[in-house]
């Protein structure tokens, strides 16, 4: 696979000396409350109802033009029961999109990163407790007496007790994020190390520079061997040259008064590969989604799945960031990257994610081994309910028609505005 170099000058930049026979703290790890209740099935009239319902939806949509390109699956017991695609690759050329297209994972990349620091962990290359004060020289706070207690676990659990999205503003505006993560130290802390939750994206690249130090290699390439290629994840890369190399890959759009227009992908979060640089096609997705639903043991092991979806800090505000969390949530939590929600009842593992031109979704009830992941490659809010229109509908909850596609009037276009305040769309997900 190809891979934008991201990490090639670190060592040398931020004189990271330590190579693989550097020693590790213990293979500690949070004590997991598992999200694993007793299994059930759902009702199999219930999921053919789902289904058709789903199709309905997306062939309104479609009709609406509400959006470029999109696909999406349901995957229920390992098997992939339902897959959905809508529109184009690139609406000037009329290229379709297929399972086999490949996108931008915004967010959704921070489960690939916390799952090979994992995997590491059980190597005993380092724990989550590893000091990042032990590992990375550059690493510093305002607070450094807070700063000697971050570990690994603090980072990858958005709990480092900085501003939420501290720097995104200034990474859009083209600054490298090795200048950034040395600047921490000029942040004033809204809390203590693990005492609050903070969405980050600069400081949650750090892991890359960690399992850089710890290993020897570049964090792109242990998930390449780790997750990739072992789950069969064959399209799957980092980077926007591996992306636009693909055989058939989502261009970004924005809408006009003409219909949908492509543009060039952005660079800005594929500088924080750990946090935002995965593309995968819909085909890689459902075995990303089955194995973090606990199909694959060989690759990702069902210990280390419980230790990533334990609950963690405390996101209370995602309880009222849209009319379906409102509706449908009644706890929230992030774990390690991932959120763990109470939805309708029932445990929700979710993330969503959003660059320049591109949004996605995946969630799952581990008590039904149900999920459904969605990718689409346009601006505007308008699909972000259909996920939770599913999820409802798995549930047997009362219908709502959260992506406002039901009544008759044709999307409306995307208000334009400037262009670098697309790219800050992922400082909500």
């Amino acid at each position: 696979m190809q891979y934008q170099k991201i990490f090639l000058l670190i060592a040398g930049a931020f004189g990271l000396a330590c190579t693989p026979v550097c020693a590790t703290s213990p293979a500690t790890s949070p004590s997991p409350k598992s999200t694993r209740s007793a299994p059930a099935s759902l009702p199999p009239a219930r999921i053919r109802q789902t289904i058709a319902d789903y199709k309905r939806w997306l062939n309104r949509i479609a009709e609406r033009d509400a959006v470029a390109g999109l696909v999406t699956a349901v995957v229920i017991d390992d098997k992939v029961v339902y897959e959905g695609t809508v529109g184009y690759a690139d609406a000037a050329t009329r290229q379709p999109v297929t399972a086999d297209t490949v996108f931008r994972l915004a967010s959704l990349s921070k489960a690939f990163a916390t799952a090979i620091t994992g995997l590491l962990v059980d190597d005993g290359k380092l724990s989550w407790d590893t000091k990042l004060v032990d590992v990375l020289p550059y690493f510093k706070l305002k607070d450094m007496q807070a700063a000697d207690q971050a570990t690994v676990a603090d980072i990858l659990g958005q709990k480092l007790g900085l501003p939420r999205n501290t720097y995104d503003n200034m990474l859009e505006g083209d600054i490298p994020y090795e200048e950034l993560v040395r600047k921490l130290d000029e942040v004033d802390m809204t809390c203590g190390v693990g005492q609050c939750y903070g969405y980050q994206n600069v400081a949650f690249g750090m892991i890359g520079d960690v399992v850089l130090a710890r290993t020897g290699d570049f964090f792109y390439h242990q998930v390449d061997k780790r997750i990739f290629y072992p789950l069969g994840m064959t399209t799957a890369s980092y980077g926007r040259a591996a992306l636009e190399s693909s055989k058939s890959w989502a261009h970004p759009h924005h809408a006009s008064r003409h219909g949908w227009v492509p543009f060039e992908p952005n660079e800005t979060y594929y500088r924080v590969a750990p946090a935002a640089g995965v593309n995968a096609s819909l085909h890689d997705m459902e075995k990303w989604l089955i194995a973090q639903m606990g199909g694959r043991p060989d690759v990702l092991p069902t210990a280390l799945l419980d230790v990533l979806h334990t609950p963690g800090v405390a996101t209370p505000s995602e309880l009222h960031a849209t009319p379906w969390r409102r509706a449908r949530l009644t706890e929230a939590h992030y774990a390690l990257g991932w959120r763990v929600y109470r939805y309708g009842g029932e445990t929700l593992i979710y993330h969503a994610g959003a660059v320049a031109g591109y949004r996605t979704m995946i969630g799952f009830f581990p008590k039904y081994h149900a999920g459904v992941v969605t990718l689409w490659n346009s601006t505007g809010p308008t699909l972000g309910g259909l996920m939770p229109m599913v999820l409802d509908d798995l549930l047997g909850l009362p219908h709502v028609d959260w992506a406002g596609i039901e009544g008759n009037a044709r999307a409306p276009a995307e208000t334009p505005r400037k262009r670098h305040r697309r790219h800050r769309s992922t400082r909500h997900h």
